[in-house]
C-alpha cells in the first residue's frame, strides 16, 4: 500500500477516535490519569464478581450451601494453581514458602487458615439461607472493625471523622440489637474474624497468592475426602451434568478473577482510593440479597443500617480528604495493599 494512503487512513483514524468522549478524555488525560482510570475499572469489575459469586448457590441448587463452598474450593485450588503455573510464578510462592524455616513460623502461616475457611463457608451458605442481608451487614462493617483494631492494637490515631463513622455504626448496632433483641452472628462473624485474618496476613508478610494457595491446598484433602467419602452421590451428580459441571468450573474461574481484578487494582490505587471503591461488594451483595434472593428487609432495619451507612460515609469522607491533601503536598500514591 501506498505509505501517502497509510498516512491518511492513519489520520482518518486517528481523527474518528478523537472525536469520541472517552478516547479524547483519555487522550487528554495525564500518565497517573489513566492509571486511576485502569485501576478504578479493575475495582469495578472485581466488586460486580464478587456479586455474582454471592448468588452462585442459588444456581447451583439442589446443592447445599456447604456443597457448593466445598466445590468452590476444589475449583479455586485448580484454576489458582494452573494461573500461577502459566504465568511461571509457581516457583516464586513455593520460594516464599521454603523461607519459612522455624516451627513457629510455619505455624504462624497456619493460624488464620480456618477463618478464611469459615469466611468463604459462610459466603456460600449465606445467601440460599435467609442470612444474605445480615452478611452483606457485615461486610459494610467490616472496614470500621478495621479502623478500630488499627486504633486498639497498633495504636492508630483516628481523625474527627473516623470517630464519628465509628460512633454511628455504634449506636446503629445497638438499635438493631434493642429492636431485634439479638444480633446477626453472621454479621458479627463477618466483621469480627476478617480483620484478624487481614492482620494477620500483613504482619506475616505473605502475599495474598501465597497466602490463599497454602490455605487451599490444605483444603484439598478435605475437599476430596467427602465427595469421594462422605457424599459420593453428590460427585456423581455433578459430573454426571454438563450443566452443572459447567458452573463449578466457571465457580474457580471467576473466583480467581475476581481475586486477581481485586489484587491488581489495589497494587494500582492510592490506599484510599481503593478503599472506597471497596464498599461498591457489600452494596452489590446488599442489593443481591433484598432483589434476587429474595431476603427480608423490614422497614424497621432502615433506622439502624441507615445510622451504619451515615458511618460509612463518613469514611469515605475522610478517605476524600486525605486524597487532597496528598495531591496538594504532592505526596507519592500509597497503593492498597488489602489482602483478600
Amino acid at each position: 500500500m501506498p505509505i501517502f494512503m497509510v498516512h491518511c487512513m492513519s489520520k482518518q483514524v486517528s481523527t474518528t477516535r478523537s472525536n469520541l468522549p472517552f478516547a479524547s478524555f483519555w487522550s487528554a488525560s495525564d500518565a497517573q490519569q489513566r492509571t486511576m482510570i485502569v485501576g478504578v475499572l479493575l475495582a469495578v469489575l472485581s466488586n460486580l464478581l464478587f456479586g455474582v459469586l454471592y448468588f452462585y448457590s442459588s444456581l447451583l441448587q439442589p446443592l447445599t450451601g456447604t456443597q457448593v463452598f466445598i466445590w468452590r474450593m476444589l475449583s479455586m485450588w485448580v484454576a489458582l494453581v494452573g494461573f500461577v503455573v502459566i504465568r511461571g510464578r509457581l516457583g516464586y510462592h513455593l520460594d516464599i514458602l521454603r523461607n519459612l524455616k522455624t516451627f513457629k513460623q510455619r505455624a504462624w502461616l497456619l493460624l488464620p487458615t480456618p477463618i478464611f475457611f469459615s469466611q468463604l463457608w459462610l459466603f456460600m451458605w449465606a445467601p440460599i439461607n435467609d442470612q444474605g442481608v445480615q452478611v452483606a451487614m457485615g461486610y459494610f462493617l467490616f472496614p470500621l472493625m478495621m479502623v478500630l483494631f488499627g486504633y486498639v492494637f497498633f495504636g492508630e490515631r483516628l481523625s474527627k471523622l473516623q470517630w464519628l463513622a465509628v460512633g454511628f455504626a455504634v449506636v446503629g448496632i445497638s438499635l438493631e440489637m434493642m429492636r431485634t433483641q439479638s444480633v446477626s452472628w453472621a454479621t458479627l462473624w463477618v466483621c469480627g474474624t476478617y480483620p484478624i485474618y487481614y492482620i494477620m496476613r500483613r504482619l506475616q508478610g505473605i502475599t495474598a497468592m501465597t497466602g490463599m494457595l497454602v490455605d487451599l491446598t490444605l483444603f484439598l484433602p478435605i475437599a476430596l475426602g467427602y465427595l469421594l467419602f462422605v457424599a459420593p452421590e453428590n460427585l456423581t451428580f455433578v459430573m454426571g451434568s454438563g450443566m452443572y459441571l459447567l458452573l463449578v468450573i466457571s465457580l474457580g474461574v471467576l473466583s480467581v478473577l475476581a481475586l486477581k481484578t481485586n489484587l491488581d487494582a489495589s497494587q494500582i490505587l492510592p490506599v484510599n482510593v481503593f478503599g472506597m471503591m471497596s464498599y461498591l461488594e457489600p452494596v452489590f451483595l446488599f442489593f443481591l440479597a433484598i432483589t434476587v434472593l429474595g431476603d427480608s428487609f423490614e422497614m424497621g432495619m432502615l433506622y439502624s443500617y441507615g445510622l451504619i451507612w451515615i458511618g460509612i460515609m463518613f469514611l469515605i469522607a475522610h478517605g476524600v480528604r486525605q486524597l487532597r491533601a496528598n495531591r496538594r503536598n504532592n505526596k507519592p500514591w500509597m497503593k492498597g495493599a488489602r489482602v483478600s
